[in-house]
């Protein structure tokens, strides 16, 4: 059976890479996952982030399934007025500055790039969008056009014009910022590039500029939300408060949303010269607002956020050896650093046999990545790093 499930997904399911697990998925709960022959995973991926409060969690569920009873998808965007979408926007305004303070949610993270994009040329009437070496922000057209990796972008040019790049964390490259450029997109810790994390120099010098040459700043905290680092986003632990916010992954709680997020002045631009600025038919889909709204509260109610700098240290205490080089990273969003990729390749594999889900990063070929949800037990993380331990012996 399983032989023939994994025929069927080469043969008619699209696929993006030579090698996949093919890991047959059986159900999940809280930190684990089951396959179908009843093997159990311990989860330090997450779904690269996005099960912020474990699998199949309850409040979530049972969000979900009281959404399903009511209604699911009814109109566009913005054409009626839905609970679901309201509840979470104005929830998320209650946690945010005043300057975001409305929110336009979308399927994902890409269209919610897509979005920032298009919403800052709309406000600046400038075209240049600036970006780092090393980021990740989606791989549609446009979150393609500011990745900063050329080997995934290659084959798929001509892209957006007047997409430029600095250098992340360096301060002499931000002097590439003019008063032609409309934003400068970034994220406060680089998702793609193994888990670095922006300098308060960088950010504070980079702010300044920004203030001379009347560009937005956009902040893509598409991996950092909710509550990841200790802060519900990076920003809040920065000086700097972003024109627009870009957020998704692991404010679903495992479903499908994403949203951006400026001032009311701004996003109001969005409904003139030209009406309908962005047009989404399932982005705010009720059901998976629903899911986010479960998903916030969650993580406020049971304080997950003020456990994420213990459960921290207790990686680092733990995943020491010698194989090791370093750990990069915040919060739960860490990055194991080894020698190369081999050794890399090797601990990822050897782990999923032993019952351990690690995970790979796009851009770093030596590091290994561990995300695991917020809601990991200390036990948890003791045995999952004892795994890791015992593997890197083998090495």
């Amino acid at each position: 059976m399983e032989y023939e499930s994994k025929n069927i997904v080469k043969k008619y399911q699209a696929q993006t890479f030579p090698y996949p697990s093919f890991l047959d998925i059986d159900y999940t709960k809280g930190s684990y996952i089951f396959d179908k022959k009843n093997k159990k995973y311990l989860d330090f991926v997450a779904g690269v982030s996005a099960c912020s409060v474990g699998h199949a969690n309850e409040k979530v569920i049972e969000a979900v399934k009281n959404q399903l009873d009511k209604y699911y998808h009814v109109m566009v965007y913005g054409e009626y007025i839905q609970e679901p979408q309201y509840k979470l926007a104005e929830l998320l305004a209650n946690h945010l500055p005043n300057k975001l303070s409305t929110s336009y949610f979308t399927n994902s993270g890409a269209e919610a790039i897509e979005g920032a994009i298009k919403l800052a040329k709309r406000i600046t009437r400038k075209s240049e969008i600036i970006s780092c070496w090393g980021s990740y922000h989606g791989s549609t057209h446009g979150a393609l056009s500011v990745m900063g990796n050329e080997h995934y972008k290659a084959n798929y040019r001509p892209l957006l014009p007047d997409c430029n790049k600095i250098i992340f964390n360096d301060i002499n490259s931000i002097n590439n910022i003019t008063e032609k450029t409309a934003a400068v997109i970034m994220e406060t810790v680089q998702g793609a590039s193994g888990f670095i994390i922006a300098s308060d120099n960088f950010l504070n010098i980079l702010k300044n500029k920004c203030l001379e040459t009347k560009t937005l700043i956009i902040f893509d905290e598409i991996q950092t939300g909710y509550g990841r680092l200790g802060s519900l986003f990076g920003f809040q632990q920065t000086n700097i408060i972003p024109d627009i916010l870009c957020i998704a992954k692991g404010m679903g709680g495992g479903m499908p949303i994403g949203a951006f997020i400026s001032s009311f002045e701004n996003m109001n631009k969005l409904t003139h010269n030209p009406k309908l600025g962005h047009i989404t038919t399932f982005g705010g889909h009720p059901v998976n607002c629903a899911a986010s709204f479960a998903t916030l509260n969650y993580i406020i109610d049971n304080n997950l956020m003020s456990q994420i700098n213990a459960k921290e240290e207790l990686f680092r205490k733990l995943l020491t050896h010698k194989k090791i080089i370093k750990i990069n990273g915040k919060g739960l969003m860490l990055s194991i650093d080894l020698v190369n990729k081999k050794e890399r390749d090797n601990l990822v594999e050897n782990c999923m046999k032993d019952g351990l889900l690690l995970f790979y990063f796009l851009f770093n070929e030596n590091s290994v990545r561990v995300t695991p949800p917020l809601t990991i037990s200390n036990e948890e993380i003791k045995f999952g790093c004892e795994i890791i331990l015992n593997n890197l012996e083998k090495l």
